[in-house]
């Protein structure tokens, strides 16, 4: 395979990761459900500087593709908790990586 069929590929392949994930809070949604199952107003309250329809945006896009785990129990008034499924959780290694990027490189000017 010619370079640029690779380079073309792996551009294709970031293009469809940021269709799932580029949402604009859908990396802080995940870093909090990677602590453990929420229900809404509890990610609500710990995301506060996310506003009611963004995250819940967010997690209705995280939710559809496969990310997030929407979990309804029949109580009054019903309760609804969000969690990461298998392949929202395979994502934790990727966010790692880019804390220490982040970490390293993120305080710095361009030079």
């Amino acid at each position: 395979m010619e370079s640029t069929e690779k380079e073309v590929q792996n551009s294709s392949a970031i293009c469809s990761v940021l269709q799932i994930l580029g949402a604009k809070w859908s990396f802080l949604v995940i870093a909090e459900l990677a602590k453990g199952p929420r229900r809404f107003k509890q990610l609500h309250r710990d995301l506060a500087i996310v506003r009611t329809q963004s995250l819940t945006d967010a997690l209705r896009h995280l939710e559809k593709n496969g990310i997030v785990r929407r979990e309804v129990f029949p109580t009054v008034p019903v309760s609804v908790e969000y969690s990461l499924t298998a392949k929202g959780e395979d994502f934790q290694s990727s966010l790692k990586e880019m804390e220490k990027w982040s970490l390293k490189w993120g305080a710095q000017t361009t030079e």
